[in-house]
């Protein structure tokens, strides 16, 4: 069968209780499937809060944090910020999916896209596990811009090295799992899921465009 459809074959051949905390990694589309249809809504917020907090830690890395601010300020930015983020991110965020979703054929209702957003974040979650030992070892110097200048043996360098390709093995897996996760959801495929994430985002940034050209105009 061709990737561009979907087949809802898919998400029904395992007749197993699955523990999502687990399954999601392997089987994302019989994962959503049995807890959309228990109709449950539970954790979505807490997931949604702690995938959060986990995209912020990456950010602060990325950005280079740790150049101007000590690991206590940073944690605490990305706890907070992070975790109301992540829940902006997943109620406008799936009110936007369920919304540009029509336009391609998308079968899911808001509170369904709202769950498969939500345990989208499992992976990202599992990943938190990995600041520990990074935070332990490293502190602020970790979100710094380059870990070498800071006296640090080549071995932390090296495991430095080894954790930032881990969390970016971490980040393509989840985004995958997500489109898996979102195309259950709306009943189509992960290709398709990934136009309804493209429409979504662009619905907000062309009119944001246009207003920008508009006022440069005058």
């Amino acid at each position: 069968m061709s990737e561009n459809m979907y087949d809802p074959n898919e998400s029904n051949i395992y007749t197993e209780t699955l523990n999502p905390w687990i399954s999601i990694w392997t089987k994302p589309r019989a994962t959503i499937r049995q807890i959309l249809d228990s109709k449950s809504q539970a954790y979505i917020n807490i997931l949604a809060m702690a995938g959060g907090i986990a995209t912020a830690l990456d950010k602060a890395s990325e950005k280079n944090y740790g150049d101007t601010n000590g690991v206590f300020s940073i944690l605490i930015m990305a706890i907070f910020g992070g975790a109301i983020g992540g829940l902006i991110t997943l109620y406008i965020g799936s009110a936007l999916i369920y919304w540009t979703g029509k336009w391609i054929g998308g079968q899911g209702e808001y509170d369904e896209i709202k769950v498969a957003a939500a345990w989208a974040n499992v992976p990202l979650i599992w990943g938190l596990l990995l600041w520990i030992p990074t935070i332990a070892l490293y502190g602020s110097a970790y979100f710094s811009s380059d870990l070498a200048d800071l006296g640090y043996s080549m071995g932390l360098s090296i495991f430095a090295i080894i954790l930032s390709i881990i969390a970016v093995i971490l980040g393509v897996w989840s985004f995958i799992i997500q489109l898996k996760c979102l195309g259950e959801a709306q009943r189509f495929s992960a290709w398709k899921a990934l136009g309804n994430i493209i429409l979504s985002v662009l619905v907000i940034i062309v009119p944001i465009l246009l207003l920008v050209v508009l006022l440069s105009a005058f």
